[in-house]
């Protein structure tokens, strides 16, 4: 603990955001920068709490009272060092996580909570800035070669770490350029892509051999990969959209979110807009939502990037519509501290305009007469509660038809793609379509392992970072019998 007084004279501070009405014509970070004498005085916040519930609320079990202790200090190597030690992207989880730590922040019960996130993406910063991240290529090769197959966050923390075990690497990424949802799925409003480049430069530095545009189980079947190298980890993402089938869903003007977002990030990049994030192309050629009514369907993160992405393009109106009841302002009753709180979020994205409504369905997409859509058929709900289960209830004389011409899918991702090298590696499916696997370890291979999305289903950054060190780690035991990598930090809550 810095400053025993810092949570009492200090309040909880942001760094500033470029105005909204300047920051929709570019798509760079919206933040501006802190100083360190700033990420200091925010790290003073962090009290001495006996037991820091934080610990539990990170998936990566952030050892968090320390590296603030650290920042207060200005002791930025060791701040870094502590971080690193459990999470190996701290530039990108300082940017685009949620922040469930700050959730379960001691200080959050009745003040605002220590900004966590922010000191962590200080941290970094300053690492790269003052070179503390150098390559560190392993002394020693164990003479095991793996292949990780997927190279977004779950594939690039399981390289990294079985890399740093002595096993040679090679991550195989079937679309143009590696990142996955990092590269793909965010916009750069978010995270700029530069960050991406910069740590995959220390990583090759390191020994990991990274192979693009290769469709594993087409351009290289499965059994080839068996062959060549002594375990496979897969680490692709849940990439099966969830589908709206009702009346009009051919109509042209429908897409996937991520259809949607990938492309802006390939023109960002200057790459050509033609392939996308799997490495298929684009069955709907060039999408833009400049001058058009765009609704999008679905109220999480995704969503809220195509919201971000439709102001940029120069949108008519953009709408975002949600199934589920609008989220209570505070946090809600039934998820009371340290748990992650089910409450209204409002981001960035929004702020920059956007008409937002909550316990909407979609009845129907209207066509134009010509096979475009222009507009949506929508009908309020309420929700009761019946033996326990909420039920979803049309309110009637509600329906109406709202102008669209583009509707944007934004309603989450079912299961990771099965046919191809999934079936042709044999591998189990469980309940949701997700790969099956007890301890990493798939259930039908013991040389094959599975991390990140396609393992647990669509979650975090965060969670997909925790996954692919924890699989590494379980690999390295398979493979050499015991491992040295880093067990994941364990809070006194866990314990408890």
């Amino acid at each position: 603990m810095g400053k025993p007084t810092g949570f009492l004279e200090f309040t909880r501070e942001l760094p500033k955001k470029r105005d909204p009405q300047q920051r929709i014509h570019d798509y760079k970070e919206i933040e501006v920068q802190f100083s360190e004498q700033d990420s200091q005085r925010q790290a003073a916040r962090c009290m001495d709490c006996g037991t820091p519930f934080c610990h539990s609320g990170c998936p990566l079990g952030n050892i968090i009272p320390e590296f603030n202790d650290a920042v207060y200090e200005q002791n930025w190597a060791y701040a870094y060092e502590i971080l690193a030690s459990t999470n190996n992207f701290p530039e990108f989880t300082g940017r685009i996580c949620p922040a469930p730590c700050e959730a379960s922040c001691v200080l959050g019960i009745n003040k605002p909570p220590v900004a966590i996130e922010f000191i962590e993406k200080s941290i970094a910063e300053v690492a790269f800035e003052h070179g503390y991240i150098i390559p560190k290529p392993p002394k020693e090769r164990t003479g095991k070669r793996i292949a990780v197959v997927g190279s977004g966050p779950a594939g690039l923390a399981a390289a990294t770490q079985l890399n740093k075990a002595g096993h040679t690497v090679t991550v195989f990424e079937r679309a143009d350029q590696i990142g996955g949802l990092l590269r793909y799925g965010i916009p750069d409003f978010k995270l700029e892509k530069w960050t991406i480049d910069r740590r995959l430069a220390v990583m090759e530095a390191e020994g990991i051999i990274f192979r693009t545009s290769v469709n594993v189980g087409v351009d290289l079947k499965a059994n080839d990969l068996l062959e060549q190298f002594d375990l496979i980890m897969l680490t692709g993402g849940s990439t099966v959209p969830r589908d709206l089938p009702i009346p009009g869903r051919d109509l042209k003007g429908i897409y996937p979110a991520m259809e949607f977002l990938s492309q802006q990030n390939k023109r960002n990049a200057n790459l050509p807009v033609e392939v996308d994030h799997r490495g298929e192309k684009y069955a709907d050629g060039d999408l833009w939502a400049a001058n058009k009514n765009v609704v999008v369907i679905g109220g999480g993160d995704t969503g809220s990037d195509c919201v971000g992405t439709s102001n940029r393009h120069g949108a008519t109106s953009v709408t975002q519509i949600e199934l589920m009841p609008m989220p209570p302002k505070d946090r809600a009753e039934n998820t009371p501290w340290p748990n992650w709180p089910m409450m209204l979020r409002t981001s960035t994205s929004h702020e920059e305009g956007c008409d937002r409504h909550w316990s909407i369905n979609t009845k129907e997409f209207v066509s134009d007469g010509n096979g475009n859509l222009k507009a949506m058929r929508i009908v309020d709900l309420t929700w009761k509660n019946e033996n326990g289960r909420m039920q979803m209830v049309e309110l009637p004389g509600s329906e109406r038809d709202i102008p669209c011409e583009l509707a944007l899918l934004a309603a989450g991702f079912l299961h990771p793609q099965h046919n191809g090298l999934l079936d042709d590696l044999g591998l189990e499916y469980d309940e949701r379509g997700n790969v099956k696997a007890t301890n990493y370890q798939t259930t039908t291979n013991p040389n094959v392992f599975s991390a990140g999305d396609m393992r647990r289903g669509q979650s975090l950054v965060v969670w997909a970072i925790s996954e692919g060190r924890e699989a590494a780690r379980a690999a390295d035991c398979y493979l050499m019998g015991e491992s040295t990598l880093e067990a994941k930090a364990v809070s006194m809550i866990e314990v408890a």
